[in-house]
């Protein structure tokens, strides 16, 4: 009986831990499934990638090294061409991800304040530090990323139209890229974003609380990247 009991414990976990892996699936759907305010008259594949959606779970499911390596994407909005969308695409790579950063960092000092309070937001010390983090730190981090790659590009022509939702009637084009970064390099940028923000801070209070609400925080980014947190 004991056994039996163990064995359906045993079973009851495997389901439920299937289950989760399943909720974090990307799947691939063709452009014609699509229900949106616009038609897709071409595009660089007959299925819209699901690492446009969630780039780290697409990344996993096919296999591809996310130990070594951490995934982004970037979708444009519409443009007049093709090349142009492309372009902005690549261009703006850095920026996504050091904006992606900079955000999950000022994540981290809203939950600390409401939290353990290490972190007193009516201290005149914090508000300039929020300040910085969310008008000045993304682009400091674009200049610590190094290495990222552009692995895939998918671009589309769309015919938007009035009658399914669209402002107007017109045609565009959209453009993506998927992106892989060292994990190893990507890490030392967001600790280095991190150390930015506690030497904003002027007193020596204020630095030590914001180091403790930061701690460890290429690590729990990349668990974030992952899902785990």
């Amino acid at each position: 009986m004991k056994q039996m009991t163990l064995c359906l414990l045993t079973l009851s976990l495997l389901a439920s831990c299937g289950s989760a892996e399943k909720e974090r699936k990307v799947e691939e759907r063709e452009n014609i499934q699509i229900k949106r305010e616009y038609v897709v008259k071409d595009a660089s594949s007959n299925y819209r990638p699901g690492w446009i959606e969630d780039p780290e779970v697409w990344a996993r499911d096919k296999g591809k090294n996310v130990n070594t390596y951490r995934y982004f994407s970037y979708e444009t909005e519409a443009k007049v061409s093709r090349n142009i969308a492309c372009n902005i695409a690549k261009a703006n790579v850095k920026s996504d991800i050091g904006g992606e950063i900079a955000t999950f960092i000022d994540k981290q000092l809203a939950t600390s304040t409401e939290g353990n309070a290490s972190i007193d937001e009516n201290n005149p010390q914090f508000k300039p530090l929020r300040q910085f983090v969310e008008n000045t730190l993304s682009e400091k981090i674009q200049a610590l990323i190094h290495g990222a790659a552009i692995v895939k590009t998918y671009w589309e022509k769309r015919d938007y139209k009035a009658e399914l939702g669209a402002k107007r009637d017109f045609k565009a084009y959209t453009c993506a890229v998927f992106i892989r970064v060292d994990s190893k390099r990507l890490a030392r940028a967001v600790d280095a974003a991190a150390n930015f923000v506690a030497n904003k801070a002027d007193d020596a209070e204020t630095k030590s609380n914001v180091k403790k609400a930061l701690d460890n925080a290429s690590v729990n980014f990349a668990k974030a990247k992952k899902g785990e947190i």
